[in-house]
């Protein structure tokens, strides 16, 4: 499957860690929504990111280090629909600036909050659509 997708992860305590070109970042604890896309195969890209054994690509690997990831929605759509995505997060959570955003023109692909986890989900299928999204079961692995 092809698509876009959201990974929600959560730090339980703040971090400060060094990602990449983006030099040191403040990782507040709390739920972090990462916004990716897969254009060959998204089962693929998100068991990646589930793995706790891989290298540093992306600027998610970074955080995913010591986050928790507790859920992943999946969505059938097109890339351009991936910064679709993050400009409308943009305006429900707060962003962290140049985040996952090298290759276009997006402020950021990261996005916090200290909403539950239920009320995470709600807030991206109400903003995003619920009609196609799959939760995605995390022993991808």
């Amino acid at each position: 499957m092809k698509g876009i997708y959201f990974v929600l992860s959560k730090l339980k305590e703040p971090i400060i860690e060094k990602v990449g070109a983006l030099g040191e970042i403040e990782f507040k604890d709390g739920r972090y929504i990462y916004v990716g896309s897969a254009q060959n195969s998204l089962e693929g890209r998100i068991s990646r990111h589930v793995s706790p054994n891989k290298s540093k690509h992306w600027h998610i690997d970074y955080l995913l280090e010591d986050a928790e990831i507790e859920e992943v929605l999946a969505y059938n759509m097109k890339k351009k629909k991936e910064c679709d995505a993050s400009r409308t997060l943009k305006k429900e959570f707060y962003e962290i600036e140049g985040f996952g955003c090298s290759d276009c023109d997006c402020s950021s692909h990261l996005f916090f909050t200290r909403d539950s986890r239920k009320k995470t989900i709600e807030k991206i299928i109400n903003n995003i659509g619920g009609e196609d999204a799959r939760l995605k079961d995390l022993d991808l692995q």
